[in-house]
């Protein structure tokens, strides 16, 4: 099991399925360079990402704001019930306002960011740690947690676990700030053993009891907005956990979580479910969990043996994965080198498509795989395809989205409003393709398939482009974004 893939085996279609799946894929030429690097030095220039500079600046708002705090508690304290009010709305838009700008943020990191594989594992602990702004409403918190899978993406099994508990996001989202020796919250101590670190079956409801009362104490200082422990609230007497005894801390509950030979098991199945679009089988989950082990719980020489391994790259795992809302814009962009369109139109995207960043749907996160495959989202990714490619929104009306109405002219009736297109970027024909691509259809035909889908299209859609092409006598490049749109309206660009 997990054998280094052959060098011989090496070619532009395995360097495309590495992009794709350890990042959000991307144009002809950074797919020719990772596949003239060879696997071994392919897969380290991806895990190592670390020596690759990232000078992505914070949203400015990204810090504890002690003033705006106090103001809150102030009024809260003093201000007469009209005051209370108005300050909530004010507080319920500004949290609106930078959720929106974080989402955008977010999704500019993954699209142009020099880190994609980084921003591919925070997407997979954001889904991991399902942690939704409907309840944390916070923006700050979201950022930071966001922020602290972005620092141990690839770290420490256990820090990291310890540290998403302690994260105020979690603390708010599952209730452990509220957690004391004489009430015992119970929901972060459930979910870090169901969903987090052993799954279904692997505990009892007596540990869950018993790790409830070891985490009291830990806590979230609201004032400055950050995790504490307050040893007055916590339950120092004797409990039994996982079969031992003893006067446990919350610490202790994570470390003692971690020593499971489960933990590794669950942690590493996932993720290869998560980059191969597939459940490992039970003797490949064997050799991910015993290579986890070795290694101290370490994620990078874990994902450096996935990303090497023959089952990586064979037939059943290739263009497997239906692709999320998220990897589906993000890499539409990337390949088509296109500009990402306004966070308000971006997010509004993936929303409809089913995934809304920072409001998962609940604690287990989204469900991935088929489920993202409905009627209407296949139609809204075909709408959205013609959107990206063409850089226009259909035409809206007063109050839609990004929507601006002027008065008619020439004499038309007062009041009369004429539909505007919203410009959102569009791809540069001149930009993807040469001069002879473009005015030969058999080498812009086999282009475009290097793009999209870094493989010959198959079938009917094959035909469909061709009929498509052959209608036009002399290509334009009307014709070209039209065409672009039809193959991104295809079964086979939906998966990666």
């Amino acid at each position: 099991m997990l054998k280094p893939l052959p060098v011989r085996d090496w070619n532009y279609a395995m360097a495309a399925h590495l992009l794709n799946r350890a990042g959000f894929g991307g144009p002809p030429r950074e797919i020719e360079a990772l596949a003239d690097r060879g696997p071994e030095s392919a897969v380290n220039f991806v895990v190592d990402y670390e020596s690759i500079p990232d000078p992505t600046p914070n949203p400015a708002w990204a810090k504890p704001d002690p003033d705006r705090l106090k103001k809150i508690r102030e009024v809260n304290q003093r201000g007469t019930p009209e005051e209370k009010k108005q300050l909530q709305r004010e507080e319920n838009q500004l949290q609106r306002d930078r959720l929106m700008e974080l989402r955008g943020w977010w999704l500019q990191r993954m699209a142009v960011g020099p880190r994609p594989f980084q921003e591919k594992m925070v997407l997979f602990w954001h889904g991991h740690f399902a942690t939704s702004a409907e309840k944390v409403r916070n923006a700050y918190y979201l950022w930071r947690q966001n922020e602290l899978f972005r620092r141990l993406a690839t770290e420490n099994w256990q820090h990291l676990l310890l540290e998403a508990g302690k994260d105020p996001a979690m603390l708010v989202w599952l209730d452990q700030a509220q957690s004391s020796r004489q009430h015992p919250n119970e929901n972060f101590a459930r979910e870090v053993m169901e969903l987090f670190a052993l799954g279904e079956g692997h505990y009892t409801e007596r540990d869950v009891t018993e790790a409830a009362r070891a985490l009291t104490g830990w806590t979230l200082d609201r004032a400055r907005e950050k995790f504490v422990y307050r040893p007055q609230i916590h339950d120092a007497g004797p409990k039994t956990f996982l079969g031992r005894t003893g006067n446990w801390s919350g610490e202790d509950v994570i470390e003692q979580i971690i020593a499971q030979p489960q933990s590794a098991r669950f942690i590493t199945g996932k993720l290869w479910n998560y980059f191969a679009g597939q459940p490992p089988s039970q003797e490949l989950n064997t050799g991910l969990a015993a290579v986890f082990r070795a290694s101290g719980g370490n994620f990078k020489p874990l994902l450096r043996t996935m990303f090497r391994s023959e089952e990586f790259y064979q037939a059943s795992v290739l263009r497997n994965q239906v692709k999320s809302p998220v990897q589906w814009l993000v890499g539409s962009v990337r390949a088509l080198e296109c500009p990402l369109p306004t966070p308000l139109i971006s997010c509004g995207m993936i929303r409809q498509l089913g995934q809304d960043l920072f409001a998962p749907p609940n604690v287990k996160g989204w469900d991935g795989g088929t489920s993202w495959i409905t009627t209407n989202t296949l139609l809204a990714r075909y709408n959205d395809a013609e959107s990206l490619v063409q850089g226009t929104l259909p035409p809206m009306g007063p109050g839609d989205l990004g929507g601006k109405t002027k008065a008619a002219g020439g004499g038309g009736k007062k009041g009369v409003r004429k539909l505007q297109r919203v410009r959102m970027g569009g791809v540069e024909v001149g930009k993807i393709l040469t001069p002879e691509e473009r005015a030969n259809q058999s080498l812009l035909v086999v282009s475009l398939e290097r793009r999209l889908f870094q493989s010959p299209l198959k079938g009917d859609q094959k035909r469909a482009l061709l009929d498509f092409l052959a209608s036009r006598t002399h290509l334009n490049d009307d014709d070209i974004l039209a065409a672009i749109r039809l193959l991104m309206s295809t079964p086979q660009y939906q998966v990666t």
